[in-house]
């Protein structure tokens, strides 16, 4: 139980992380040294576990249905994405909120975020290779010209297109760098999907109070694609990765760590833009303060984490 509720706050740490557009879910798992055993756990997913699943009344398929949880980790993955869910239920709702009330203290903090994570995984990069400097340089520009796109803006979105920011956005519970609300905002799509969760949320605890099922369509439909498109994205993501891993491991840690240098673009120009943002001393000294509360809660949490394992 120790170590299922260990994961579950690690989980929690990744949901936060992937909510807010700073640190993706990603480099948390890195931090908190649980990347590779999540790479290799959703990998390891077998599409024939569904047919065997049908025919589980046959002792034959019910022990293969075993066999391929068993190589799925699925206690871990059930603690982790029920640490995941908590969070990215819980911060959606403050971000929007933050984004609109303070957004200097906010993107501030973000940077401190990413700067931090950087920092911490540094004994990851290497640059020993041509190899691995070409993934340096590719990692960097990549996050650099993605975390710099003009945000769209836009009021509701076609299922399909909910489909595919789904598949989108989960590679960055897979690719430490860009955080999948920061893919969501440069899709023009944050708001849109942060309101429909909660509207979903409101809906159902609305039905213990006399709410209608009509009211639960609309936003569980926008939720059910998303997750749909996250799951296929997901599966697909992380098996490139896995491979990635096993065949090229320097050059690709090198890769996700320069992603996360290059992605300190988005908050550099988040706080620039802001319209309560002036060259002032109380201004500018509250940016570099929220940026040292966000750095400060990456290394307390590199610090940290690894105790609750054992």
């Amino acid at each position: 139980m120790r170590a299922l509720l260990s994961i579950y706050l690690k989980g929690i740490c990744m949901g936060a992380a992937d909510a807010v557009p700073g640190v993706s879910g990603g480099t948390i798992a890195l931090i908190t040294g649980i990347y590779e055993r999540l790479i290799s756990a959703v990998a390891s997913f077998d599409p024939r576990i569904v047919t065997s699943s049908l025919r589980i009344h046959d002792p034959e398929e019910r022990a293969k249905v075993r066999t391929m949880l068993s190589e799925m980790d699925l206690p871990f993955l059930l603690a982790l994405g029920a640490g995941i869910v908590t969070a990215v239920v819980t911060v959606t709702g403050l971000v929007v909120w933050a984004s609109n009330a303070a957004p200097v203290l906010l993107y501030g903090f973000f940077f401190g975020l990413i700067g931090a994570s950087a920092i911490v995984l540094y004994d990851e990069v290497s640059v020993s290779t041509p190899g691995q400097i070409g993934a340096a340089v590719a990692g960097f520009a990549l996050a650099f010209v993605v975390s710099g796109a003009v945000e769209p803006t836009g009021g509701s979105t076609p299922l399909l297109l909910v489909f595919l920011t789904g598949a989108v956005a989960i590679s960055a519970m897979v690719l430490p760098g860009i955080s999948g609300a920061l893919i969501l905002m440069l899709l023009g799509q944050y708001k849109y999907l942060s309101n429909n969760l909660h509207g979903f949320k409101d809906a159902l605890v609305g039905l213990l109070d006399g709410g209608t099922v009509e009211a639960i369509i609309t936003p569980g439909a926008v939720v059910v694609t998303f997750v749909l498109g996250a799951g296929i994205g997901l599966l697909t993501v992380s098996k490139a990765v896995s491979w990635a891993l096993d065949h090229y491991r320097a050059a690709t840690l090198t890769f996700l760590v320069s992603l996360m240098v290059g992605a300190l673009r988005f908050p550099v120009e988040k706080v620039l833009a802001a319209e309560t943002f002036a060259w002032t001393p109380t201004v500018v000294g509250g940016a570099v303060v929220a940026a040292l509360v966000g750095a400060g809660a990456v290394l307390l949490l590199d610090r940290y984490t690894d105790d609750l394992d054992y």
